[in-house]
């Protein structure tokens, strides 16, 4: 399979320093593939095009995210817990690679529809994940019973995304990190029995 090869993963880290330093339409094919060592021809071994590149950066990046954060979360006792390690983490693998939050805050948001809805695609499982934490907190009497799920990942998943873009566009210039418990407390206080 060709995303076990070196290459592939050589070709990904490559693409995102170069779209996090061009910009996705100027980040030509060719820039990516000397920027991975390769010559140009290789990339389309593994790639249709520059959009399946930045569709594959997602899928590989965001299947690694998620993996992280499940087994970071798993070894908590609660939702609460699971929350706020979910939020650590998200803010955390961002913040230790900052080319890679530029692409997902930044470049990823001026994709037209058919990428987004790629896009989407992958993210669809993170959002899972939230959802698996707040109906834990709902059987565990910690969350409100009454909470409107999908409302409540929206709320969730908006203000990380947010918080995020905020930290990448004043140029990192804050520890991201220790936003964390800021923010948990201020969700938590929407969503918990009182």
């Amino acid at each position: 399979m060709k995303k076990n090869k070196p290459k592939f993963k050589q070709i990904i880290d490559a693409a995102v320093i170069v779209i996090a330093e061009n910009g996705y339409h100027a980040s030509q094919v060719s820039k990516i593939a000397k920027k991975a060592g390769v010559a140009d021809g290789t990339i389309y071994l593994y790639f249709k095009n520059k959009e399946d590149i930045l569709v594959s950066v997602f899928e590989e990046r965001m299947g690694q995210f998620i993996d992280q954060i499940i087994s970071s979360i798993n070894k908590q006792e609660n939702a609460n817990q699971k929350l706020l390690t979910l939020i650590e983490m998200h803010f955390r693998q961002l913040s230790e690679d900052h080319h890679l939050a530029i692409v997902t805050q930044l470049e990823l948001r001026q994709s037209d529809s058919t990428l987004r809805l790629q896009i989407n695609k992958e993210l669809k499982p993170y959002l899972t994940v939230i959802d698996t934490i707040i109906k834990e907190g709902i059987e565990e009497k910690l969350f409100r019973d009454e909470l409107n799920l999908p409302l409540v990942r929206q709320m969730i998943f908006g203000t990380l995304d947010e918080t995020v873009t905020n930290w990448v566009m004043k140029e990192r210039k804050y520890d991201l990190v220790k936003q964390a418990h800021s923010v948990h407390a201020l969700l938590t206080n929407g969503i918990s029995v009182e």
